[in-house]
């Protein structure tokens, strides 16, 4: 499992209400409905698609049909949402199917639009929908969605161009574009501040460290916004997660699970993306007992024949206790068949084979060799590239071969910064920046390595164990920011379990 590529399915988890009560938002998108009721069901179809709750959407476009069936834009609306563009999916035979519902052409479907405007709206379903590869189609559609916000400037084609924009990309942050998206989702959320699909997409443009904080209002207001949508709650985390504010992730997550699964009992919530954030937040606030209660519950209900995918989020959150708190044998270090063998399973393995500043254990060596050939079988895993140096790296410092151990880290840095930045946990569970600071700690290079914790909280911003680091390494060469660094860890565990920052901090300091 990659955090990746399993995102967008689990992120279609229901929500409690739908139908007609259900608190979405508010737009206003005129068409040429005749029967209220049609027009009533298409605008709840839009307001779920601007919060990415793809099947309440398309049953709600389906309801207008039903009142209405000559109703164009409700065969439109529904044909749209087989676009997925911020998670890099669409179906275009299933769109296609139900616009051919409409008409068995382009012209003749067009002919079924009432208006100019309507018109427009169905031609630009058609380029997208059209044959051909989809970053071609995609180019094709933000030029006609360009088109069309120009001739009928509304809320409405502002925020599907802007949604355009962030689709442009095919999954992968292009700066240039997001900021385009951006700047016309903030400009809509000026002036719309209840439109969900303004907060929706300026959470998504600025959703990395770097520009997180022009999208704190949107993240702020969204939840109100659309409160029945779980992925409007859990959006808001995005965003409070790039700016390392725990309790807002913690908080956040929970309320988009109870909306999701209308269940309040957080020992009863199956693994999956809203969990995962709520497990990566309690380990960054130092609230470690839930945490591993959650853990250790969830490995005794979730049944044998649970999905993979969820069996791998529980997996992911046990590899991330083992790295971001480091006691090891108080949660089970795997619990998805063969977990041992993946690369992060053999890294844990590895960081958890003994104390540090002791000579390398033939334990360790083996396990860095076992990397080594794991990476060399899946030569084209970011996860081998970035993890393999590390254990090698541990084995090196142990030998005393310093220079070469700092050497082979920050050529894995430069690797890991040239990726594209996570808007999330960090999807390699334990980035190279970390590594590197912690290297640097053990070694007792103190002021590299204060330059390398701050390097790493630049790109995570508020990760415990990186403040712990540069709590050790500041105070240890007795840093005048010492005191900052102690103060900002004592933040991030305001609420934090009795002992957790002294525990941590031993723990980054190599202490068992």
């Amino acid at each position: 499992m990659t955090a990746r590529t399993t995102a967008a399915a689990l992120l279609l988890l229901p929500a409690l209400l739908t139908g007609q009560s259900a608190r979405l938002g508010e737009i206003t998108f005129p068409t040429s409905a005749t029967v209220p009721a049609a027009q009533a069901a298409f605008e709840q179809g839009v307001l779920w698609m601007h919060s990415f709750e793809y099947d309440h959407a398309a049953e709600a476009f389906r309801r207008a049909q039903r009142a209405e069936p000559g109703f164009a834009m409700a065969y439109w609306g529904e044909a749209m949402t087989h676009n997925h563009p911020i998670w890099n999916e669409r179906a275009p035979d299933s769109a296609r199917a139900i616009l051919a519902r409409l008409g068995p052409t382009a012209e003749a479907r067009s002919a079924r639009a009432s208006t100019p405007r309507e018109r427009a709206w169905l031609a630009s379903a058609e380029v997208l929908w059209g044959e051909g590869p989809k970053p071609r189609r995609d180019s094709l559609y933000l030029d006609a969605m360009r088109a069309l916000a120009t001739r009928y400037p509304d809320d409405e084609a502002d925020a599907f161009l802007s949604l355009a924009w962030l689709g442009l990309s095919q999954g992968v942050r292009d700066i240039p574009s997001y900021m385009r998206g951006g700047k016309i989702a903030l400009d809509l959320f000026a002036r719309a501040p209840r439109h969900p699909g303004a907060a929706h997409y300026v959470i998504h443009a600025f959703d990395d460290p770097d520009h997180a904080i022009l999208a704190l209002d949107a993240a702020r207001a969204y939840s109100d916004i659309a409160p029945d949508a779980g992925h409007a709650q859990h959006m808001t985390t995005h965003i409070f997660l790039a700016l390392g504010m725990w309790d807002e992730v913690a908080r956040q997550n929970v309320v988009a699970m109870q909306a999701a699964r209308g269940n309040s009992d957080s020992l009863g919530w199956a693994p999956g993306h809203y969990t995962w954030w709520l497990h990566y937040a309690r380990l960054q606030q130092g609230k470690w007992h839930d945490a591993r209660e959650w853990l250790l519950r969830q490995q005794q209900l979730l049944p044998a024949d649970a999905p993979a995918w969820r069996r791998a989020f529980l997996q992911r959150m046990v590899d991330e206790w083992q790295v971001n708190i480091g006691l090891f044998d108080q949660v089970p270090s795997h619990l998805v068949t063969d977990a041992q063998r993946t690369a992060t399973g053999i890294l844990t393995r590895g960081l958890g084979a003994g104390p540090a500043h002791r000579a390398p254990t033939a334990a360790l060596r083996r396990l860095a060799d076992e990397l080594t050939a794991w990476r060399a079988a899946h030569p084209d895993s970011m996860e081998g590239q970035l993890l393999e140096p590390q254990l090698r790296a541990l084995v090196l410092l142990r030998d005393g071969h310093v220079d070469s151990a700092v050497a082979l880290l920050r050529a894995t840095v430069a690797l890991e910064a040239a990726q594209p930045v996570d808007f999330g946990p960090p999807a390699i569970v334990r980035p190279a920046h970390e590594a590197l600071a912690e290297l640097l700690l053990e070694a007792g290079r103190l002021a590299e390595a204060r330059t390398a914790y701050e390097r790493a909280l630049a790109r995570t911003p508020g990760r415990a164990r990186l403040l712990a680091g540069l709590v050790l390494a500041t105070e240890g060469a007795d840093d005048a920011h010492a005191a900052a660094a102690r103060a900002a860890l004592a933040r991030v565990h305001h609420g934090a379990d009795p002992g957790a920052t002294e525990t941590l901090l031993k723990r980054v300091a190599g202490k068992r």
